[in-house]
């Protein structure tokens, strides 16, 4: 597919042909009933299609030979990401006397890089060749993987060698996050943007049902240090992808210049867009409080149920089997238009109430099948926010929003997981589910109140109501 001397980065054609515009919309005045700029849809229905040609439009990402190749890479990647979290987790558990504060510890050291280094990587993003910098960042992910394995197989480790890996991860991962992220939209374009999205939550999440099921049975056979080596191989895969991508075929936008006051420039730009504001103001709240399945399952598990680690495993498949099916429903949805407020609010709303009720399950067996609409409605928010996003972000800045996209996402995490920790050690196992999924409704009721009262101002079309 060639390019056309005017064209640009998000004008360019898909494959060959010009995606389809937008749906028209009014913009109605206001009245007593309406709020300014409230989006009404006035096209037809659309025709009826065959299961083929939607499951056509499903992966229409896929069509992208460089999507694809990534995709390829990341299936076999996350497999193996899943695999050693899980063996992460119990190699803890094993060395603290099954303390679920050094789970907390280890969690938090994890992703505590995240605060000084998300905004920062967003930076290099719009400044470098962002598939250069993921090799670069995958290749060190694989490293770190290899040692903490070597430390374990040769009986050496101790459970601050494993804090210390755990750290020395999370700075590779505080990279990775925004510069993979904001690498969708140049190997896609925007028009795939959505459905590129859904399907990475689709991979990550199929593997995330292989992977811990894979763990559980192999830490029982060959032990933990084994599946840190496996996991380790596992990124020769997706940099062999990243390596085989045709740069041509990318969709590139204007790359920033190189000046002081960068990180700055990017806080000024989201708070005067107040469409992305709202959205990581809710995504921090969710994902601090109750999104710490990685402490909370592992301790739940262990300490409430008296499972071994093939019984934590299970769990972990079970709510990745909700986020899978959640991940294909966000996969349909986004052939038939943008992500809408309603949709991330309400996703929130849903989540938080369900995880509440994980409190309640009287047995093993209810407590995993509750895990299944759990994960549903927790993919669903996820992917809703991390699409309105990028959509709303400018091309130049697009780097620099994701990186404090991910610093709020993952950087409450070294304040929530000793916090969770301690709610487990001191009201039992069950207490971080209640705590965290009150808080999230009560963010969410929060604000969709104040998205009601201040509508007038949130009227970016990324986000529609």
């Amino acid at each position: 597919m060639t390019t056309q001397a005017n064209e640009t980065p998000e004008t360019r054609t898909f494959q060959g042909r010009t995606p389809a515009p937008p749906p028209e919309e009014i913009v109605v005045e206001s009245t007593a009933d309406q709020t300014v700029a409230e989006v009404l849809d006035t096209t037809e229905p659309p025709p009826r299609t065959s299961r083929f040609a939607s499951l056509k439009a499903m992966f229409s990402s896929l069509s992208e030979r460089n999507y694809r190749l990534f995709a390829a890479g990341q299936i076999v990647s996350n497999v193996g990401t899943w695999m050693q979290r899980v063996a992460q987790d119990w190699l803890v558990l094993e060395l603290s006397a099954r303390s679920p504060m050094a789970l907390g510890v280890a969690t938090a050291l994890q992703f505590a890089p995240t605060l000084v280094l998300s905004a920062w990587a967003g930076m290099l993003a719009d400044r470098m060749d962002k598939r250069k910098l993921e090799v670069v960042v995958q290749a060190g992910m694989g490293a770190s993987a290899l040692v903490l394995g070597m430390l374990v197989v040769t009986n050496s480790a101790a459970l601050w060698q494993v804090y210390l890996m755990c750290f020395l991860l999370g700075c590779f991962a505080a990279i990775d996050q925004p510069v993979r992220q904001s690498f969708v939209m140049e190997m896609v374009g925007k028009p795939q943007l959505p459905n590129a999205v859904a399907l990475n939550s689709m991979t990550f999440n199929l593997a995330r049902i292989v992977g811990p099921a894979i763990a559980g049975v192999l830490i029982n056979l060959i032990g933990t240090g084994w599946v840190f080596l496996l996991n380790a191989g596992t990124f020769v895969a997706v940099i062999t992808g990243l390596l085989m991508m045709d740069p041509s075929k990318l969709y590139r936008g204007p790359k920033a210049p190189r000046k002081r006051g960068q990180l700055i420039e990017g806080i000024r730009y989201v708070r005067g867009k107040p469409d992305i504001l709202i959205v990581l103001v809710l995504i921090f709240c969710v994902s601090t409080f109750a999104m710490n399945f990685q402490v909370t399952l592992a301790n739940v598990a262990a300490n409430v149920f008296h499972r071994n680690a093939t019984g934590y495993g299970l769990l972990t498949t079970l709510i990745a089997v909700g986020t899978l099916f959640g991940a294909t429903l966000a996969a349909r949805r986004s052939a038939r238009g943008r992500p809408t407020r309603r949709m991330l609010i309400g996703g929130a709303l849903v989540f938080g109430a369900l995880e509440a009720g994980l409190t309640f399950m009287p047995s093993y067996l209810t407590f995993g099948l509750m895990l299944i609409p759990v994960g549903a409605a927790m993919l669903t928010f996820s992917v809703t926010a991390n699409s309105s996003v990028q959509l709303a972000a400018s091309p130049e800045m697009r780097g620099r929003v994701m990186g404090l996209y991910m610093l709020v996402f993952l950087g409450g995490n070294p304040i929530a997981g000793p916090f969770t920790g301690w709610l487990a050690e001191e009201f039992g196992g069950r207490s971080p589910f209640l705590v965290g999924g009150g808080l999230a409704v009560l963010a969410a009721l929060v604000l969709a109140v104040i998205v009601r009262t201040r509508r007038p101002v949130l009227t970016e079309p990324a986000l529609t109501s």
